[in-house]
């Protein structure tokens, strides 16, 4: 007995060397946050109506819970789910009917894509004059923000169903519908529920953000309330149940799709190339692509020129193309254009800088995952715009916030993806580089960055598209200065509505050139892999 006690006390770990559960580490980062909020209020280091005590939040919660202010988020929830279901059922029909059929594909995916280059904070100074500032402004810009995600996915679903499959149903002779029920939407529900979290998560920073800017209700319109009265007690109330609710949400897609999808799922691929048309089946489809913008513009056009419409609400294409080509040179565009481009540019460097960091140490150092991780996945679940109140209380409305807030939207995608570069890394080169006895600095410079880099690139061009999006929020936000956003806003106020319309078409290319550079640069990285591997 007295042989297996010592051999029993020799195996177990002195006190000092047992390692803590990672639940443990991860709660160390809050519980300090929450303490540092605490002495710094209690102590006055910040004045109290800018950094409320936790007491007074948590006082304030309980308030707005017995008081029914909860109600506000119930109003929400309402349109999230009517849109949501509107931008559902129009994004399956959409993507169904482009993946069954390549003519309605060259038919429809023209205009369907030009329309989705237009951000969906880019139609709110024009939806504030048709639609005013109720439930028909949230509707159409939570159906926005729902049916192209749900769109896409659902047509590359659809697409990719396996050639097997096909021709088995061709064999059996199975009646279309058969076919659809029992082949072409098993296939692409995978595809469906990616596409559906995905819709989730824009439809409800985009309902988060038309409250913040343009509403008399709801849980951003609350926050709004409690940012223009200085109670800051409440903004972090509103922020803390965004957060949770769009956990929540997440949580539920997520299990929504562990529980309808149990077979292996294939991964999402773009289309295969067509072959090369020549003659008339070229014609043809360059008529099929461009024809429902060709009807579009000319019915618009002669539905103004009918004197059926006042050209002071709807102008034509030809008078808003001269506007924005008037407007670029006398400088007044332009301005705006550059202005939104630099403070883009620079919150991008700072937001993706830091994330790079970010994403390394993490990545790097298995500790200091478990203890950052789970703070910055909390803080992922707050939708963005619900940060603006509490960045205006405390940095302004002039160029510094803005840019505080453009690199807050650029620095959660390039973190995530860095993060995810690194912890993937090939545990084969490590052991090589153990092998060969690089130093840390080596290691880092040879292999952990250039395996990580088509990962960072794919970050980076998300924060491209993030960081202009931020820009144009940002200025819709804090409204001073030169912008995009605030020569939208200022000539909706002037009901200049022409103005307003080149801006949402420029807004819309810049978009469309920011998100093809970025697919540039992820391509290179990709190819630059692919090129060191072959080689």
């Amino acid at each position: 007995m007295s042989i297996l006690g010592t051999e029993t006390r020799s195996l177990r770990l002195p006190h000092w060397q047992v390692q803590p559960s990672p639940a443990l580490l991860g709660l160390i980062l809050p519980l300090a946050l929450l303490l540092l909020w605490w002495l710094a209020s209690s102590r006055y280091w910040m004045p109290q109506q800018i950094l409320p005590l936790p007491s007074l939040v948590w006082h304030t919660a309980q308030q707005l819970w017995h008081s029914g202010g909860l109600a506000q988020l119930g109003i929400s929830l309402l349109l999230l789910v009517k849109g949501l279901l509107y931008g559902v059922i129009g994004g399956a029909l959409i993507g169904v009917t482009m993946g069954l059929s390549r003519r309605a594909e060259d038919l429809i995916a023209p205009s369907f894509y030009a329309f989705a280059q237009i951000p969906s904070l880019a139609w709110i100074p024009l939806l504030i004059v048709y639609l005013g500032i109720g439930d028909g402004l949230k509707l159409f810009l939570i159906f926005k923000a729902v049916v192209v995600p749900v769109a896409v996915h659902v047509q590359v679903g659809v697409r990719d169903v396996p050639a097997l499959l096909r021709e088995s149903a061709a064999v059996l002779r199975l009646p279309w519908y058969l076919r659809l029920w029992r082949l072409t939407l098993p296939a692409a529900l995978p595809a469906l529920l990616t596409g559906l979290r995905l819709a989730l998560t824009a439809a409800w920073m985009t309902l988060i953000a038309v409250e913040l800017l343009a509403s008399s209700n709801g849980i951003g319109y609350l926050m709004v309330w409690g940012r223009q009265l200085f109670q800051l007690d409440l903004v972090f109330v509103c922020i803390l149940i965004i957060g949770l609710t769009g956990w929540l949400m997440d949580r539920g897609i997520h299990s929504l799709d562990s529980l309808l999808i149990r077979w292996p799922r294939p991964p999402l691929a773009a289309h295969g190339r067509r072959g090369n048309t020549q003659g008339w089946a070229w014609w043809a489809q360059q008529i099929r692509r461009w024809l429902i913008p060709v009807l579009f513009i000319g019915g618009w056009s002669a539905l103004v020129n009918s004197g059926r419409v006042n050209p002071a609400i709807l102008p034509s294409p030809a008078i808003i193309l001269h506007t924005a080509w008037q407007e670029l040179l006398n400088g007044s565009l332009s301005a705006a254009i550059g202005w939104s481009l630099w403070r883009s540019l620079l919150g991008l460097l700072l937001g993706s800088s830091l994330g790079i960091i970010v994403g390394l140490l993490l990545g790097l150092w298995r500790p200091l995952e478990h203890l950052l991780a789970p703070s910055l996945a909390a803080f992922r679940q707050v939708a963005l715009f619900a940060w603006v109140p509490l960045i205006t209380a405390w940095a302004g409305i002039y160029d510094f916030a803005k840019v505080v807030f453009i690199a807050l939207a650029a620095f959660l995608p390039v973190y995530l993806a860095t993060w995810r570069g690194v912890a993937n890394r090939s545990k084969q080169l490590d052991e090589v580089a153990s092998t060969l006895r690089l130093s840390f600095a080596q290691r880092l410079v040879r292999l952990i960055l250039p395996g990580a880099l088509p990962s960072i690139f794919a970050g980076l061009r998300l924060a491209l598209i993030y960081a202009w999006l931020g820009s144009l929020g940002a200025e819709y936000f804090m409204n001073s200065g030169i912008g995009i956003g605030s020569y939208m806003l200022g000539a909706q106020q002037k009901f200049e509505m022409a103005k307003v319309f080149a801006g949402m078409v420029v807004v819309g290319l810049l978009g469309a050139l920011l998100s093809a550079l970025g697919q540039r640069l992820e391509l290179s990285a990709s190819r630059w892999r692919q090129a060191g591997r072959s080689g």
